[in-house]
């Protein structure tokens, strides 16, 4: 028996079978992914292979459903687990792109987590959407700020929306873009995704939290990631949105260093000018990047936020701002 993966509450997975059914299943007990030191060897999104435990004794009644096997992804969104440096936590597995909800104030997403998350969705060629909420809350000086976050992305590369989960601006324009597809929707705690999926997903209900004043950080709401349907009316569904738990920090995983350059669109492009084919941008002779940076053309925030990603080849950091 064959399905998805729609709900991780940590020690029990939700999947829908692909005849319709959904069933609560148990990871058998060695089961472990190859090569991926992972906090969640299964993520939603994955396709697993399930066997089934009968009924033994009086009074048991259901049989066990266990995941045995874990198909080949083809790709995932993985971040540094935040409590064990060696180890990754794969947000989902499996998508056709992700929604990155991000908030100029309250909370206020910084660029760094931004560029993080984006360079690590470049690595698994995971195209991203970036949604500036709460639109609606902004004064004037606030407004111009979101307006240059949105040239600076926009030029790079990366579609911006400017949007009101609150009141509704800007949503309807989201709709199409998600027909069809399996959409990962990730940000800090706080920026409105639990109520930005009750605006695009008539019934869902989830619950919701006010920003603390005192810090203008968000509070959990979402405990556990979840697959959650688009097109109910259809069976099996041909749209998801996967909602995650909100996210303080994103600690890069796994990247090599001569890698990272290919993962900032605009660093790449510069590159290939570069005096020296193992440049590393940072104080090299000839340096096409560095000259793109002092000539404007490459943000300032954009490469301090490569030169943080360099310099967490040493494992034992764990930067909680970003």
């Amino acid at each position: 028996m064959k399905g998805l993966v729609v709900k991780n509450t940590g020690s029990w997975y939700t999947v829908r079978t692909d005849d319709g059914q959904l069933l609560d299943c148990k990871i058998k007990g060695n089961f472990r992914l190859k090569g991926i030191r992972s906090t969640n060897p299964v993520a939603v999104g994955d396709r697993v292979s399930l066997s089934l435990t009968l009924p033994q004794g009086e009074g048991t009644t259901a049989a066990t459903a266990w995941i045995v096997d874990v198909e080949d992804r083809r790709n995932y969104i993985i971040r540094k687990s935040q409590n064990l440096s060696k180890q990754s936590h794969i947000l989902a597995a499996n998508v056709d792109q992700a929604f990155l909800v991000v908030t100029v104030n309250r909370p206020q997403t910084s660029t760094t987590f931004i560029d993080r998350f984006l360079a690590s969705a470049e690595a698994y060629r995971v195209p991203v959407h970036l949604l500036f909420n709460k639109t609606d809350l902004l004064d004037g000086d606030e407004k111009r700020y979101q307006e240059a976050m949105v040239r600076l992305y926009d030029t790079v590369g990366y579609p911006c929306h400017q949007v009101s989960a609150r009141t509704g601006e800007g949503l309807e324009a989201l709709k199409p873009l998600m027909e069809g597809k399996i959409t990962l929707l990730s940000g800090n705690s706080g920026v409105g995704k639990s109520t930005l999926i009750n605006q695009l997903v008539p019934g869902a209900q989830l619950r919701t939290a006010e920003i603390s004043d005192a810090h203008n950080t968000g509070m959990h709401t979402t405990t556990f990631s979840e697959m959650i349907p688009l097109t109910s009316h259809l069976s099996p569904p041909t749209s998801y949105l996967i909602d995650t738990p909100g996210i303080k920090g994103f600690g890069t995983f796994d990247m090599e260093r001569e890698e990272l350059t290919s993962y900032f669109k605009e660093i790449f492009h510069f590159s290939k000018d570069c005096r020296f084919s193992n440049c590393t941008h940072t104080h090299e002779p000839g340096c096409a990047v560095l000259q793109a940076l002092e000539d404007h053309y490459i943000a300032e925030s954009r490469y301090q936020s490569y030169l943080s990603m360099l310099e967490d080849k040493d494992e034992s950091k764990y930067r909680e701002a970003y």
